[in-house]
């Protein structure tokens, strides 16, 4: 049975744990607001970008000369995933979720018997994936040092995405990420960027026709280099409302639970007190009358 000098020292632990939660769901509260207006102000670029690619692809007369971002290779044999995660811990479910949705992805690539390579975003992602799947990881990026998500970064990946394709270092690349929701909720997805599914660009078209100078071809050249990496920002951006969000929700979580903690140590604090008072003024009774 634990002294009242080691329940006394444990609540005031708990009690100190309690504040650094409290502050932290404080924190990603405050981070969360901004993070979710740029998540919702990327959508509609993302989408309409990916609109008017799906425009363009369908005016190119002959098909078997389109860019190769958008046609692919005409082969699945290699498959390179980009896992988007944080470089931080302390928010729920968050990076176990979009770990969870790739490693399913990846067991479904080896049941074919497709070969597998792997870019982590997020040290957080590496850590995890590091036992299973270490000779597949072939680079790991971690943006630790950046203070805000910015394009830059998102271009950094983009680029380095093309130089392996354009080296035909693989045939297929899909990204994971969670989409965020509310606060509570984080959905995992699976986005393929090369070579660019048309039929999921479909569902989020307009009917509108548009005539373009100069020509489609040339058009794409330019244009699909710059959608792999609005892609991969629009899913950092993404990510981040859904880190904080996650976070907040851990941290208010972790906040009740600890007061919750505290309220029953102190009840097991106040008994024993009570029985060591008891026991006192009994042996002061049993002493008193023995006399």
């Amino acid at each position: 049975m634990a002294t009242l000098d080691d329940l006394k020292k444990r609540i005031a632990s708990v009690k100190s744990t309690q504040k650094i939660t409290k502050a932290m769901k404080m924190v990603a509260a405050a981070k969360l607001r901004r993070a979710q207006e740029n998540a919702e102000k990327g959508r509609p670029y993302s989408e309409k970008m990916n609109n008017i690619i799906l425009n363009l692809s369908n005016g190119i007369s002959d098909k078997e000369n389109a860019p190769k971002l958008l046609s692919g290779t005409g082969q699945e044999k290699v498959h390179l995933c980009i896992v988007l995660t944080s470089d931080r811990g302390l928010c729920g479910g968050f990076n176990t979720n979009i770990i969870k949705k790739a490693k399913a992805y990846f067991q479904k690539i080896s049941n074919e018997g497709k070969t597998l390579k792997i870019i982590t975003v997020g040290s957080k992602g590496y850590d995890q994936l590091k036992r299973a799947h270490k000779n597949d990881i072939v680079e790991r990026i971690s943006f630790k040092d950046s203070k805000t998500i910015n394009y830059l970064d998102a271009e950094k990946v983009g680029k380095m995405i093309i130089e392996n394709f354009e080296k035909e270092e693989f045939d297929v690349c899909t990204i994971f990420y969670n989409k965020f929701k509310n606060v509570i909720t984080q959905i995992p997805q699976e986005q393929q960027i090369i070579p660019l599914k048309t039929s999921e660009v479909e569902e989020n078209s307009s009917e509108d026709n548009y005539e373009f100078e100069p020509d489609e071809d040339e058009i794409l050249s330019n244009l699909l280099p710059k959608n792999i990496s609005t892609q991969i920002f629009k899913a950092m951006l993404e990510n981040s409302a859904s880190e904080q969000g996650s976070r907040m929700s851990a941290m208010d979580n972790a906040t009740r639970n600890a007061g919750e903690m505290v309220d029953k140590l102190t009840i097991e604090y106040n008994r024993s007190r009570q029985a060591a008072i008891t026991k006192e003024l009994i042996e002061i009774i049993s002493g008193a009358e023995s006399l």
